[in-house]
């Protein structure tokens, strides 16, 4: 099956499981080489990259469940799941940042060896790695438009980020030689600062979907565009907007002439409806309100 043909839940899916498989990998890379090149640098990037892991394992689970049709009990579907999986992810990220820092700033008052070298090839690996899994999973999220998605893909950031700041942290450390054993450790509390504004703007976007903030004006106005071509529209009074999971459900009121039956006003509304629905918008379900002009 082409990529391009799955449903958005699926193409997600298969990159949080293609993510978690890699950061479970580098877990016990990072692992190894921090123990045995006296690197705390290292072994918090290890820490950083299971809490990866664990938030990712939510978000395949927030997934799951949004994928779910609706019943009953959810009559809109499931689809704030996955919204609800973001802001879970962006408060890990925060707990990770928070985890290093405590971590770092023990480390830094306390003595210890300096790294070893061979450290800086496992720490230019992981950030080639990490960096290129977070621009795969940033554009699968943009492609599909999920916020959770794209947090994942931060997550993915943070992690070449903390290795980034590891890997000047024991070049430094390397270079001026004793002394300057806590370098690394330092680099450790910077990247937490970084981590910690990562999840703070990722939070903000989540938290106004589950909220049911307007998706924003593009989308709006493409709807009230495609509604107005009808042309027993003449006018498209409200139109309201929410995002649910993949998927829109949109509220709309058009004006159409007093004279008019009911039936054919109904007619109207439901010509409206198809139209919006057949779009390329990803919109789930409409509610067209008619009202004489």
């Amino acid at each position: 099956m082409q990529t391009a043909s799955l449903h958005p839940s699926e193409r997600a899916m298969r990159t949080t499981l293609l993510g978690i498989a890699i950061s479970i990998v580098l877990i016990f890379v990072k692992l190894a080489a921090g123990y045995f090149g006296h690197s705390y640098a290292l072994v918090a990037d290890a820490s950083e990259t299971a809490s990866d892991v664990l938030s990712s394992g939510l978000l395949w689970i927030g997934l799951r469940i949004a994928m779910k049709p609706a019943d009953e009990q959810h009559p809109y579907g499931h689809g704030k799941a996955e919204p609800l999986a973001a802001i879970l992810i962006s408060l890990f990220l925060l707990g990770a940042a928070v985890w290093i820092s405590w971590h770092a700033i023990e480390f830094i008052r306390t003595p210890h060896q300096l790294p070893r070298r061979f450290t800086l090839l496992v720490l230019g690996a992981v950030i080639l790695i990490k960096e290129g899994m977070f621009r795969y999973v940033l554009k699968v999220g943009k492609e599909i438009n999920s916020q959770a998605v794209k947090s994942d893909a931060y997550h993915h950031r943070s992690d070449a980020i903390t290795s980034i700041a590891a890997f000047v942290g024991v070049g430094i450390a390397l270079l001026l030689g004793k002394g300057y054993e806590a370098a690394d450790d330092w680099a450790a509390l910077i990247a937490s600062g970084i981590i910690a504004y990562n999840a703070i703007s990722l939070l903000g976007p989540a938290l106004n979907e589950v909220m049911d903030a307007t998706p924003g004006a593009a989308i709006v106005n493409k709807v009230r565009a495609l509604s107005g071509e009808n042309p027993d529209v003449l006018l498209v009074e409200k139109c309201y907007v929410r995002k649910m999971g993949f998927d829109y459900f949109v509220d709309i009121h058009i004006q159409v002439l007093d004279t008019l039956s009911v039936r054919r006003g109904h007619e109207i509304a439901h010509a409206v409806k198809d139209t919006l629905l057949q779009s390329d918008l990803n919109i789930k379900d409409v509610l067209v309100h008619v009202e004489p002009a």
